[in-house]
């Protein structure tokens, strides 16, 4: 094996990793091409403008999904191509899935019939959910895109932040994709900290990674899923960055870099329904793990 954490890193991700995450990883880390990054998400572009073919592996089939599309733009963030005309054509597939107040369901009911995880369900009429709509709306708002959808999605996000109560991980890390980017800088701001205590009050954050397993997960998590520091504040700009002190960031962040494994990767924390989505989604959790060490300062090369 090579001998730093990048250098393992790629070996990993060129051993196992799907085309994109392979050009991810280059463009994040090598100096590759935005133009390659791109050509191989379109691949996973469908006819109606979404996105399928389990780009969200945890989501088989080729149809179009929100969870796809939330993961398209993301990439597309990445690369500084999410805008124009493209944002526009994907919100016209938005627009279509959204329900009448403008959120979007967490799992479109044209999946039925294809693998999908045991912990989202296929329903036919489902409800917006704020997993689904808060990162598409805080990644349009990062760049600038405005479309009429928007307007309705935004309101739906900002009216489900504010009643959250009792919550989870996954769902503060969806409103963080949000508040992060929010044009209303002082209600995001105020939104966050709110969320900052929930966080801490519920016992969603592991602060002494050396006592994880004495700490609780949330009903319907994998034994050993918990989220620390920096699942929340993935770089030191978040507004989720406030929640935790430099000692406790730090102790994260060495927790971090020391889950790499012996193949080069970082594991998966939640449930591996099936061995072709853990084998997925690792090179994505692995060039995650690196892009936040690197927004922290941390050396990869040693």
């Amino acid at each position: 094996m090579p001998a730093t954490p990048l250098e393992r890193a790629e070996y990993f991700v060129w051993l196992t990793a799907r085309v994109l995450d392979q050009r991810r990883f280059a463009y994040h880390f090598r100096n590759g091409p935005a133009d390659a990054v791109e050509s191989a998400l379109t691949a996973y572009r469908n006819d109606d403008e979404g996105f399928g073919h389990a780009l969200e592996p945890d989501l088989r089939g080729p149809v179009s999904q929100p969870l796809h599309v939330a993961r398209a733009l993301r990439v597309l963030d990445e690369i500084g191509r999410c805008g124009s005309q493209r944002a526009e054509r994907i919100c016209r597939y938005l627009t279509a899935v959204s329900t009448p107040e403008g959120a979007l369901p967490a799992v479109h009911p044209s999946v039925r019939g294809y693998p999908v995880a045991p912990w989202l369900p296929v329903v036919d009429d489902p409800p917006g959910d704020l997993l689904t709509t808060a990162p598409v709306v805080g990644t349009l708002h990062r760049n600038g895109v405005w479309h009429a959808w928007l307007f309705r999605a935004t309101d739906f996000c900002w009216e489900a932040i504010d009643a959250l109560d009792k919550t989870h991980p996954y769902e503060v890390v969806a409103a963080l994709a949000f508040l992060d980017h929010a044009p209303d800088r002082m209600r995001a701001r105020e939104a966050a900290a709110r969320l900052g205590r929930l966080v801490r009050e519920q016992r969603l954050v592991v602060l002494d990674p050396r006592r994880a397993g004495d700490e609780p997960v949330p009903s319907g998590y994998a034994p050993g899923e918990h989220h620390f520091a920096y699942d929340y504040a993935t770089g030191p700009d978040s507004l989720a960055r406030q929640w935790f002190s430099d000692t406790e960031t730090d102790t994260a962040l060495d927790f971090l870099a020391a889950q790499q494994q012996d193949d080069g990767g970082w594991p998966i924390r939640w449930h591996a329904w099936a061995p072709g989505t853990a084998l997925e989604w690792r090179p994505v959790v692995t060039v995650d793990a690196l892009r936040t060490l690197r927004a922290y300062g941390r050396s990869l090369d040693g």
